[in-house]
């Protein structure tokens, strides 16, 4: 299945498009050594200042980057969400020719400036990381929002958030099992 505006692609699109979708997790090297970067992220998170959960964010974001052999990119942490009348910016990935990438994520939401849920604020971090994995590890020439890119976030996060034991996994969602394609350096996908 295909979202809304696949039909508005140019063909070569199409192609990035069903490329990217084909792809539904990443594998993490040894996941749960991350678990102390994850907990320093929530407990930075609920302490609320900034500047902590900057430091935390990056370093999360280089373990992954280091995990999946990738160069990491910048991480700004800024206060309260921007807003319009569609809706409030939780992150944003920016690549630009000549310059480091950059996520940006907001903590605080808009309406009450309150700081975001830490399941809410990880997920975003992971969905723009996954833009930047699009580029770097798929080598995909554009980074398009696909069932595939969102099964992907959805991969990472529950490589670094395991579901209790017991607890059903919706069909949506499996993330990583012992059949998930192995897609790190050496074994990418090519093609076109």
């Amino acid at each position: 299945m295909t979202f809304a505006y696949y039909d508005s692609l140019t063909p070569a699109q199409q192609r990035v498009y069903r490329m990217s979708d084909s792809v539904g997790a990443l594998r993490l090297r040894e996941p749960r050594t991350l678990e102390p970067l994850v907990a320093a992220l929530r407990e930075a998170l609920a302490r609320g200042h900034p500047p902590d959960v900057e430091q935390a964010t990056a370093r999360l974001s280089d373990a992954l980057c280091e995990r999946l052999d990738v160069f990491a990119p910048r991480v700004e942490v800024l206060e309260v969400r921007p807003s319009s009348d569609t809706g409030e910016l939780h992150g944003m990935y920016t690549l630009e020719r000549g310059q480091r990438p950059r996520i940006q994520l907001w903590m605080r939401t808009a309406k009450h400036a309150r700081v975001v849920a830490f399941r809410t604020y990880l997920r975003t971090l992971l969905h723009e990381l996954c833009h930047h994995l699009d580029f770097l590890v798929l080598e995909l020439p554009a980074s398009f929002h696909t069932e595939g890119f969102f099964r992907r976030e959805s991969s990472l996060f529950h490589q670094l958030v395991p579901r209790p034991p017991g607890q059903r996994r919706s069909r949506a969602a499996k993330g990583v099992t012992s059949d998930t394609p192995d897609i790190s350096p050496g074994r990418r996908r090519r093609g076109g």
